[in-house]
């Protein structure tokens, strides 16, 4: 008696055991789907070989160790002879480095007139003249640039509210610092009427 209860006790221990082996079995054939996904070790390198072309691609194409010119190193000077039409004057905005070192213009000037060297813009800024291209010009120290400036005269506006003048205040092409250009004219101080054009700056 007390030989078949031990042997059916050792049976049903035996049963127990076989019974937690398979629950654990069923445990990890759950969990390992979750291996694969979070072992790929190839998508930061993908990721990376990525980045690295767009780095590349976004390099700057044009002369990048010439620095652009800036009004602490330019002249600025206008040239008036190339006459006038219907109450326009049409002039040469002449700018030159006097700095020591070569430097890069490109673009547009930005052109207002004004009441003097400190005073505020009058009117509406110089619109741009896109006539001629835009290009590289590379200033060598003494070495200059020209922009075509059209200036109409404030009395063709019968609406103008006309004021005087002492002259152009100029930004060189992404500048934030300004040159005064002396040249009495008259202004209209209504910021809808444009008085001013100003074409690329070219090689002179």
């Amino acid at each position: 008696m007390n030989h078949a209860l031990l042997v059916t006790t050792a049976a049903a221990a035996a049963l127990l055991l076989s019974g937690c082996g398979g629950s654990a079995a069923q445990t990890q054939s759950a969990t390992s789907p979750a291996t694969p996904t979070a072992s790929p070790a190839s998508l930061p390198a993908a990721s990376g070989a990525a980045t690295d072309t767009s780095a590349a691609s976004s390099q700057p194409a044009t002369q990048s160790g010439t620095p652009l010119c800036t009004a602490g190193s330019l002249t600025a000077t206008t040239d008036s002879s190339g006459g006038g039409a219907a109450g326009s004057i049409y002039m040469q905005l002449i700018v030159t480095n006097s700095g020591t070192e070569p430097c890069l213009l490109k673009g547009y000037a930005g052109v207002s007139l004004t009441a003097g060297a400190d005073g505020e813009p009058i009117g509406a800024a110089a619109t741009r003249d896109d006539s001629t291209p835009v290009t590289d010009v590379l200033l060598a120290p003494g070495k200059a640039g020209a922009a075509t400036l059209r200036y109409t005269q404030a009395s063709n506006y019968p609406d103008c509210t006309r004021t005087p003048a002492a002259g152009f205040r100029v930004y060189p092409p992404d500048d934030t610092a300004s040159l005064f250009l002396a040249q009495p004219l008259d202004a209209c101080s209504n910021t809808e009427i444009n008085l001013l054009t100003i074409g690329a700056f070219q090689p002179k």
